[in-house]
């Protein structure tokens, strides 16, 4: 049973349908009224400070938002994170930073077959290409995926290894990611997703953030939207972007007058061009915001396994409606959470109809393929897992 209950800090969001049931907080988690207010500031630095606005931008915004980023994961220096507008843009300035694509042959690439969309259309694409010889580790069965993908991963060498902490089409979470991905040797740059982790389940990069990237974004658990997103980069590693915009050079453009392009110093160097600053303001305010409140990341956690707990004893107990445990992927564990990041999953051959049905009722959930979803939340409380249970229940 969770007593954490912070809906006052989603007001607005709530009030503007009282009748919906957004359990899609793993796609787009609604926002706090904080975000309205950040919405502002930024509106009123663009009208008052004009062009000036990016000194107050780079000297406290985004440095707030490198260091509660930091502060989340437990990195002690905030200028190793660097940020952009998605994740696809980062990894794309990492892949062209690498020898092997400096060198013009193919770089050998390693991840599981559960990756997001936008990374697994990039592989495709780059092996249409010639650009990439992928090897992909089947992440099912779970129970056996970190040996299989310790094996594959010796079968090396790999120039990059990528892959989720929790997968997005599943909620499982791959804990043994951190430390099989920071076993690899020093050439293999190693990338950890974790857009399913971040501000959702409680994550110490600390003992491995000297060898690995890791990158994630505002858009769903920490509550600030489209447009900003981040890599930790580990200190040591100076690589030098193919891909690179004037961010990436940005305190060195006076003294940059030729010879071999320049980059700033840590994380810096993975900075591409001009961005849209109110995101930022809005992952500031979320971070002010919850400082402010005393709620972790590991509150958030709890409370989340709690209302998951709750929906899937009504799920055994048959009262909602069409589904059934049997259905479930990752399956129940004996610990409450263990293995599952912040959606459940259930495998159904109707997962679109339903799903579509249930929007009908205004219940937002989603479906990818044969899997329907429902993402659990900080603004959500015992009554809404209730009344998600009524409305599928309604379902038959």
């Amino acid at each position: 049973m969770s007593t954490l209950d912070v809906t006052h800090l989603f007001r607005t969001a709530l009030a503007a349908e009282p009748e919906r049931l957004h359990f899609a907080a793993h796609s787009h988690h609604l926002w706090p009224d904080a975000a309205r207010a950040a919405h502002l500031r930024a509106f009123e630095d663009a009208v008052t400070l004009a062009d000036e606005k990016w000194g107050r931008f780079f000297s406290e915004v985004y440095p707030a938002c490198q260091a509660g980023v930091a502060k989340t994961l437990g990195v002690a220096d905030p200028n190793r994170v660097a940020f952009s507008a998605n994740t696809h843009d980062l990894i794309l300035r990492l892949m062209s930073a690498l020898p092997a694509w400096n060198e013009h042959r193919p770089l050998r690439v390693l991840s599981t077959d559960a990756e997001f969309h936008s990374f697994t259309r990039q592989m495709r694409r780059f092996e249409e290409s010639g650009r990439v010889h992928w090897t992909q580790v089947a992440a099912e069965p779970f129970d056996t995926l970190p040996e299989r993908f310790e094996a594959a991963a010796a079968d090396g060498p790999w120039d990059l290894a990528f892959a989720s902490h929790v997968f997005f089409s599943s909620g499982h979470a791959f804990d043994e990611v951190f430390e099989l991905l920071s076993a690899l040797p020093e050439e293999t740059a190693c990338v950890v997703d974790g857009y399913h982790g971040f501000f959702a389940l409680p994550t110490d990069l600390a003992p491995h953030a000297d060898r690995l990237y890791y990158m994630s974004g505002g858009y769903k658990y920490a509550m600030a939207g489209e447009g900003v997103s981040f890599i930790v980069a580990p200190d040591g590693r100076e690589e030098r972007p193919e891909f690179t915009g004037w961010f990436a050079g940005f305190g060195s453009l006076d003294g940059e007058q030729g010879g071999q392009v320049g980059y700033d110093p840590g994380a810096s160097r993975m900075l591409g061009a001009t961005f849209e600053p109110t995101p930022f303001h809005r992952l500031q305010a979320v971070f002010e915001l919850l400082e402010a409140e005393g709620v972790t990341v590991a509150a958030i956690h709890d409370h989340v396994v709690a209302l998951q707990e709750r929906f899937l004893d009504r799920v055994g107990a048959g009262d909602a409606g069409p589904l059934d445990l049997s259905e479930l992927i990752p399956g129940r564990q004996g610990v409450p959470g263990a293995r599952r990041g912040h959606f459940l999953t259930f495998r159904r051959g109707d997962a679109r109809d339903l799903q579509r049905r249930l929007l009908e009722a205004r219940v937002i959930t989603d479906a990818r393929d044969d899997r329907l979803r429902f993402g659990f939340g900080l603004y959500q409380v015992e009554a809404d897992v209730d009344r998600l249970v009524e409305r599928l229940a309604a379902q038959g």
